[in-house]
Order: C-alpha cells, then sequence, then structure tokens
C-alpha cells in the first residue's frame, strides 16, 4: 500500500534535508500538488505514483523513479539528468522541454507523450533506437511451440524501437525455423499472439496495420528481436 504524502509534509522533509543526504521516498504518493520549480534531486521515488501533479521546471536529477507513476502529471522542462527511470510509467504526459541527458529509460512507457523539445544525449540509455535504421539486418522471433524463427529484414522494410529491445517492422523473410537447441528444422510456425499469422522457410510476412508510433510497445507490427538470444529470454 502507498504511503499518502501531503505537500506540507513534502516541504517539511526536503527542507530538513541536509546536503548530499539520501532521501527514500519510495512507495509514497502524491497527488493534486503543484511541485513545479521544487529541488527533488537525488531522491529515491521507486515505485512512487504521482497523479495529477505538476513537476514542471523541477530538479529532479539523479533521482531514482523506478517503475514509478506519474498519470496526469505535467513535467515540462523538467530536469531529469542521469535518472534512473526503469519501467517509469509516462503515458500521456508532457514531457515537453525535459532534460534526459544521462538517464536510464529502459521499458520507460512514453507512448502518447508530449516528447516536443526534449533533450537527449549520447549517455542517454534506450532513447534512441539501437536496431539499424538503414540497410537490411537479420532479425529473430519466437512463435507458438518454442520455434525460434530467424527473419532477414530487407533494407526497405519500416522499423521501429521503442525503450526495450524489441523491435517492429512492417515486412520480413523467413529464413529459418528450428527448435530452441537446433535440433529440428520446420516448414512454419504461427504467431503466439495471432495464431492464424503464420510464418512459413522462404516466404515474405508482412504487417497488415503497422503502427507508426515508435513507444507504442505492442503496435502493429512484427514484433522481432536483433539476437536469438534475446528473443528466447522475452518468453522466459
Amino acid at each position: 500500500m502507498l504511503r499518502r504524502v501531503e505537500e506540507k509534509e513534502l516541504s517539511q522533509i526536503i527542507s530538513a534535508r541536509k546536503e548530499g543526504e539520501p532521501l527514500d521516498l519510495s512507495n509514497c504518493l502524491f497527488e493534486n500538488m503543484d511541485l513545479s520549480g521544487w529541488d527533488l534531486h537525488g531522491i529515491c521515488f521507486d515505485k512512487s505514483d504521482f497523479r495529477e501533479v505538476s513537476l514542471d521546471g523541477a530538479d529532479l536529477s539523479g533521482c531514482s523513479a523506478s517503475n514509478a507513476f506519474f498519470k496526469g502529471s505535467s513535467l515540462r522542462d523538467v530536469k531529469l539528468t542521469d535518472a534512473f527511470l526503469h519501467t517509469a510509467d509516462f503515458r500521456y504526459c508532457n514531457l515537453s522541454g525535459a532534460d534526459i541527458s544521462g538517464a536510464d529509460i529502459f521499458a520507460a512507457a512514453l507512448h502518447g507523450a508530449d516528447l516536443t523539445g526534449v533533450t537527449a544525449d549520447e549517455r542517454t540509455k534506450y532513447y534512441y533506437p539501437r536496431c539499424p535504421m538503414e540497410g537490411a539486418f537479420i532479425g529473430w522471433k519466437v512463435c507458438f511451440g518454442r520455434r525460434i524463427v530467424q527473419l532477414l529484414v530487407p533494407k526497405d522494410a519500416r522499423r521501429l524501437q521503442g525503450t526495450t529491445f524489441e523491435i517492429r517492422v512492417d515486412k520480413a523473410k523467413v529464413l529459418s525455423v528450428r527448435t530452441e537447441d537446433y535440433s529440428q528444422s520446420f516448414t512454419e510456425a504461427h504467431s503466439y499472439v495471432d495464431e492464424n499469422f503464420w510464418y512459413r522457410t522462404g516466404e515474405w510476412v508482412r504487417a497488415e496495420s503497422f503502427d507508426t508510433d515508435r513507444f507504442t510497445e505492442s503496435g502493429g507490427g512484427i514484433h522481432i528481436w536483433m539476437d536469438r538470444e534475446s528473443a528466447i529470454a522475452y518468453l522466459g
């Protein structure tokens, strides 16, 4: 259960904080607050909820907000440099002008978020696509019965990648279908998600409705991974 923290209490905690002192405000609920411009750097907000909170211009640099929830909150011009934001939920939040330089946003949910003018750099982890954005490449996926499918993504295929290892493409050619231990080969396999979507050796597969929002992780497309091990690990 989350511990509700009121704005007055939070202000007192921040005011009493000594220079360099770590603060743990994980598993807390912050609701209907205006924290615009507040200095919240280096605080642990893991698994906390920010509901209808204004964090515009706030300093959250170096904070940890793993699995935190920001429903309905505004984070315009927020400073998130070097923040740890694994699986943080920013869906439909206003992040325009946010600075995420050096932040780690692995698996952060950004679908529908306003990312206009976001500042990122070469240290920002998982914000920029890691898959080849030009040219052909090999991809992998696991189908029903744990059949491992090897795919050739052609140079003219559309491809997108969000904040995870998963990639979505609009077409690919099936090169092989094998068991995990390579002991058997097959001529076909079908998707776990859509049993009517088949992958047949030597044939092309195409996504009829390709979602062009790269941050829609479950959007339309052929979902693949860059290496065989990652595809297998996805299903556990």
